[in-house]
């Protein structure tokens, strides 16, 4: 959803061509839709004196855009969720290198690209949850989803989405195509439901009976600790929960990350836009204002994050990952996961 904020779109355009940077500003283009994220940019702003001017969208509506403006894109950030967009917008072109110290000293190596074209900021694990009633032997892995034990049991969303295309994607990464492929079949064969819905929906899911398990990322979760969160909140205790393959890779990662844009007309002020949000202030902020894992080690958690309790994440290098999701696509359309 575009805010008022999009008004400015027109007006960046146009004077691009005739300001060839304008000091004391940054372009900002967002697909990330928090509310609790305006004190990240309204803390930078009296930081630095920097104006953040903010188009918001969906991700890939973004990246079309940027690719379309080529040398007259305004953006100079492009801010959005996982990994897959992060890649798709490196492979359109419309990313470029960045060298910071800042973020090399900051960012661990495996949730930034390879070319430091984009770089990780707030992680969310993907998790399987369950009925604690109905289900004495949760799956333990993300293998083990496909256990035809679990059969008519489990909830998840579409092969559309992206935090699916990753997961898969890292499958595939760590066990090879051919055990990721009949890892997508037997998902499909044990779902309790045609794919529908976000993650939220899939825990909604557990709640009203349609499913016994079903796999969200942390945040989600998270949030109905946080906060009230209708049809989740109230009967939340009834939901127990995995972070899987603790005894092997680790539980998955999502990422949410950015990127200094081709063309970026503010570059100096991208970069320390960047530098900014891997600061300790802001690394919290991801956690306490939206209930996400910071990307900085060492960074302390909200109490929604801390109540998942400690686990082992995956430390694959998501570079990696983002190779593998044309593969998990692939997979993903033979499984017949719609």
């Amino acid at each position: 959803m575009l805010k008022a904020t999009t008004i400015l779109a027109g007006a960046l355009v146009a004077t691009v061509a005739t300001s060839a940077a304008a000091e004391g500003e940054l372009n900002l283009y967002s697909s990330r839709h928090y509310d609790t994220d305006e004190r990240l940019y309204s803390d930078f702003e009296e930081a630095t004196g920097i104006t953040i001017n903010r188009i918001e969208g969906k991700a890939d509506e973004l990246i079309a855009r940027m690719s379309a403006e080529g040398a007259n894109s305004p953006a100079d950030i492009l801010l959005t969720v996982d990994t897959s967009r992060l890649a798709r917008a490196k492979d359109a072109g419309i990313l470029q290198s960045t060298d910071s110290a800042v973020l090399e000293a900051s960012i661990p190596g495996y949730l930034q690209d390879a070319d430091n074209q984009w770089f990780g900021f707030s992680q969310r694990a993907r998790i399987i949850f369950f009925d604690k009633a109905e289900v004495a032997n949760p799956p333990r892995t993300y293998l083990d989803l496909a256990d035809p034990a679990y059969k008519g049991m489990i909830c998840i969303r579409s092969s559309s989405n992206t935090y699916n295309q990753t997961l898969l994607a890292s499958i595939v990464t760590h066990h090879g195509a051919d055990i990721a492929k009949d890892w997508a079949d037997g998902v499909v064969a044990n779902m309790a439901r045609a794919p529908q819905g976000g993650d939220t929906d899939q825990l909604r899911g557990i709640i009203s009976g349609e499913c016994e398990i079903s796999v969200a990322n942390s945040y989600y979760f998270a949030r109905s600790i946080r906060k009230e969160v209708k049809g989740l909140s109230a009967e939340r205790d009834m939901i127990g929960w995995i972070f899987p393959s603790q005894d092997a890779e680790g539980a998955h990662m999502n990422l949410s990350g950015a990127g200094i844009a081709a063309h970026a007309p503010n570059r100096d002020n991208a970069v320390k836009f960047l530098e900014y949000l891997a600061s300790e202030q802001a690394q919290q902020y991801f956690s306490a204002g939206n209930d996400e894992f910071p990307a900085v080690p060492g960074v302390g958690l909200a109490p929604s994050i801390a109540a998942l309790g400690h686990f082992k994440p995956d430390d694959v290098n998501l570079s990696d990952v983002a190779k593998n999701i044309p593969v998990a696509q692939k997979i993903f359309n033979e499984a017949g996961w719609e």
